[in-house]
């Protein structure tokens, strides 16, 4: 069971300023524990640490699928023969569900040294070690396909369908989102973390679970700023259309432009800037 009822917000203490005056109120936080994913090889007596993120608890199956597929180290759902949680009696019950253990279909190989050298992630830097166009293009990653327009009038749905649907966000305030929208600017699939980076994995892992690899009828809508990591991720996947409520920064735009995937940012209101692939977006209607 992908354990989605363990608590995503706690309850704390503050002090509140407002002026002159103060006052002691409770308040709701974020929660932010560890996960560590591990490969579970058929050949293999005890699994292989992979990865280790600072993560919001839920959804914590999607996110190691999407992590291992978005980064390369699996290509597709069909590699993968289940996923749970750690089973080992010795550890302790709690950190059992900040344990994921992936077990991998026989023949299913992977380069567990490479996985060694470049892998361990966390919330605040993503994955370290990569951020290059050099580190997608070795990888056999190819432009994205998506040839359907979209009217610039659905832009701006976007982001209000993506706000309404962020209950955690709506306590705390610290969590990002990232959504999966049809072309006609239906909300497929929303999943929220507090690291950027590990909601559009989640996201993107409840997709290739449930439809595989490529995704290339939808846009996906991230709530802050769009990075090399994000754009690394949707290349390759296959999204066609990025959009975000804030900025990218300059080598996301040069992922795009390489990727061929519609890059939109600071789509607040009425208002948004195209930064690459304006061909898949009709204005002026």
């Amino acid at each position: 069971m992908n354990h989605s009822s363990r608590s995503r917000a706690a309850r704390g203490w503050v002090q509140q300023v407002e002026g002159e005056s103060t006052r002691r109120v409770r308040d709701v936080l974020t929660v932010e524990e560890p996960m560590e994913i591990r490969l579970v090889f058929p050949q293999m007596a005890e699994p292989v640490p992979i990865s280790v993120t600072m993560r919001t608890p839920g959804n914590d199956f999607d996110l190691a699928a999407g992590f291992l597929v978005t980064e390369g180290i699996l290509d597709s759902k069909d590699s993968i023969q289940s996923i749970t949680y750690c089973r080992d009696p010795e550890t302790d019950g709690a950190q059992r569900y900040n344990i994921v253990n992936v077990k991998l279909r026989p023949g299913v190989s992977v380069e567990l040294e490479r996985l060694r050298r470049n892998f361990y992630t966390s919330s605040s830097c993503g994955v370290c070690g990569k951020a290059s166009l050099e580190a997608i293009e070795v990888r056999g990653v190819k432009p994205v396909r998506g040839d359907f327009t979209l009217p610039a009038s659905l832009i701006p749905r976007l982001g209000e369908a993506l706000r309404r649907e962020q209950e955690i966000f709506e306590k705390t305030g610290g969590l990002h989102a990232a959504g999966w929208f049809d072309t006609a600017g239906n909300l497929i699939a929303l999943r929220e973390d507090v690291g950027r980076h590990n909601a559009v994995d989640k996201l993107i892992g409840h997709l290739v679970l449930n439809d595989g690899l490529p995704l290339t009828e939808g846009i996906l809508m991230v709530s802050g700023r769009t990075s090399f990591e994000i754009m690394q991720k949707a290349a390759v996947a296959g999204i066609p259309v990025v959009t975000a409520v804030s900025a990218p920064s300059s080598l996301a735009c040069e992922v795009a432009r390489k990727f061929g995937i519609t890059l939109i940012g600071f789509a607040r209101g009425e208002r948004f800037n195209i930064y690459a692939g304006g061909k898949r977006v009709r204005t002026g209607e």
